[in-house]
């Protein structure tokens, strides 16, 4: 029955519910240069995709995020279900995605419309240029950004070690990096897997890491305490209703 749902249900309303919003953004984009209107669509979206999937989202921590507040939003990477789950439940940001999403009909679209920033793959001197302009964004825009610091999903569920530009670019922007802690994720949509499955996601928002004190050369030191939050998080238990 599960299985009948998935296919027969859940997808096709995930399919109509994106193509439709898409379409809403799209429009937006039109009218609306700041990217502010776009996200409340995209937002709208993760939660439309997240009922019509049956997942429910225990969160804990998010009175620690001052409203308005710039922010560099860092979290563990499970599943694609990730973004939808964190886009859902915390207000206006951007995210760093791989450039090849900004070639995708629509989605790509939304992307570049929305201010989300691309980030080239194999170039050393064109990722460090995208950071330094993330880090510019931050300061002129006053806005927060996520990042997955692994540089993708993790295929076992392990957590591997994290790249420093999430440091680098709060660092150059004077931004609190705030650890996020997801669990479920890979559970309710996993990794190879097109099958979204009901089931409980536990977000966990941990305590901003001050950066405008800090220099550049202390950023894997910052990584480092980055990680073990996270690590620190992801060892307690899923919260239950």
């Amino acid at each position: 029955m599960s299985f009948l749902r998935a296919y027969v249900i859940t997808a096709p309303l995930i399919v109509l519910s994106t193509m439709g919003f898409g379409l809403v953004s799209l429009v937006i984009s039109l009218f609306e240069a700041s990217g502010r209107k776009q996200i409340a669509v995209a937002r709208a979206w993760a939660r439309c995709l997240l009922w019509v999937s049956g997942v429910k989202v225990k969160v804990e921590g998010l009175e620690k995020i001052a409203p308005g507040g710039s922010y560099v939003f860092v979290s563990n990477h499970l599943s694609y279900m990730d973004t939808p789950v964190i886009l859902a439940n915390i207000p206006d940001f951007r995210f760093l995605a791989k450039s090849g999403l900004f070639k995708i009909p629509l989605l790509g679209t939304h992307l570049t419309t929305a201010g989300h920033i691309p980030v080239p793959r194999g170039d050393a001197r064109a990722a460090v240029r995208t950071m330094t302009t993330a880090a510019q964004i931050i300061r002129e825009r006053g806005i927060s950004v996520l990042i997955f610091p692994e540089g993708g999903r993790s295929q076992t569920g392990e957590l591997a070690p994290f790249q420093e530009g999430a440091a680098y670019i709060a660092i150059r922007a004077g931004a609190p990096l705030v650890p996020i802690a997801l669990q479920g994720t890979r559970e309710v949509l996993p990794f190879g897997s097109g099958q979204v499955r009901s089931g409980s996601v536990t977000m966990r928002i941990g305590n901003p890491i001050p950066t405008d004190q800090v220099q550049l050369r202390d950023r894997g030191r910052i990584t480092a305490e980055l990680r073990e939050r996270i690590v620190s998080m992801l060892d307690q238990q899923p919260i239950h209703a």
